[in-house]
């Protein structure tokens, strides 16, 4: 009987700093396990000597593999890239940054020979991160799990190993706008749970910035819930019902004790309230409008540019 084949798909953009550190620590790891193994490189539009660190290595290593996207694509459509493309049969996504040690690869590799087709890595100290990062996270994931469908396992990122049966399931979801985090939860699965400490970048800087991570969670949460559409009925309803009692009682007043009417500048306030209140429930509806919109072109999730797989004749 064969081996089995691990893959270890790794989405990069401006890794040049950490690539050798990084192969050099994976390559360890895997020699350690007696399975076979692939290293999956996906450059994903690198601006810096990215592509031609993998290239120079690839020649050398005939374990490494790298996927060549035509542009930046975001790292959710490198790692759909990388899952769609990996020939082992069990699949381990992770970053190049070293903030997920590559030690844990032997703990994942323990729970899946268990019989655990999902073997997630779950941070309980993340003090390397700052202040601001670890308070949000906590945030977007308590308010996620809470009106999704299906929860989002907490402080758990792509860092996991999942075999090639959840690979399969994940392909069946047609969708362009890809949240990986919730993708893999929703397909479901045995799923077993490692936990260990996030450690601080290896070298470089996240290209994560505030924005991009506040775009991020906004697509998780409307990928995976409709209760922001939801909540402007019942605000809708209560607020009617606001509107109605208050306009009663003026009437009555009016009618009954010759109250006046009440001025301008109350009217004024409400009408700007109830303004900026509909502004937000058109913003919710015209965010899941661009969902709708953006999937029914139905343009792919990304673009192969090479494969190192390829000759290099071809790849020219």
């Amino acid at each position: 009987m064969t081996k089995p084949v691990i893959s270890i798909v790794c989405p990069c953009f401006n890794e040049q700093e950490v690539i050798h550190t990084f192969t050099d620590k994976i390559t360890e790891i895997l020699g350690e396990t007696n399975f076979s193994y692939e290293l999956l490189f996906v450059n994903d539009g690198s601006r810096d000597d990215t592509l031609t660190v993998l290239y120079a290595l690839a020649e050398k290593d005939k374990h490494i593999r790298v996927l060549n996207l035509s542009r930046n694509f975001g790292k959710e459509a490198a790692l759909t890239a990388g899952l769609e493309h990996a020939e082992g049969d069990v699949i381990i996504p992770i970053d190049a940054d070293m903030q997920d040690p590559p030690e844990l690869i032997h703990d994942f590799i323990r729970e899946w020979q268990k019989g655990y087709d999902v073997v997630v890595a779950k941070r309980i100290d993340r003090s390397s991160d700052t202040l601001a990062k670890k308070i949000t996270a906590n945030l977007f994931y308590k308010f996620h799990n809470s009106i999704a469908d299906v929860e989002i396992p907490d402080n758990v990122g792509d860092f996991r190993l999942i075999t090639r049966r959840v690979v399969q399931a994940i392909q069946l979801l047609p969708e362009n706008q890809r949240f990986m985090k919730g993708i893999f939860s929703w397909v479901g699965f045995k799923t077993s749970v490692v936990e260990y400490a996030r450690q601080p970048r290896a070298a470089g800087e996240s290209s994560f910035n505030g924005w991009r991570l506040w775009n991020f969670a906004l697509e998780g949460i409307t990928s995976f819930s409709t209760a922001p559409l939801r909540v402007w009925l019942y605000l809708g309803v209560i607020f009617s019902a606001i509107a109605f009692i208050l306009g009663a009682s003026i009437i009555i007043k009016t009618l009954v004790f010759g109250v006046d009417i009440p001025g301008y500048a109350s009217l004024l306030t409400i009408v700007l309230f109830f303004g900026g209140i509909q502004l937000i429930g058109l913003g919710v509806m015209g965010e899941y409008i661009g969902r709708l919109y953006m999937e029914s072109k139905r343009r792919p999730v990304y673009i192969l540019d090479s494969d190192s797989k390829t000759p290099e004749s071809d790849r020219r």
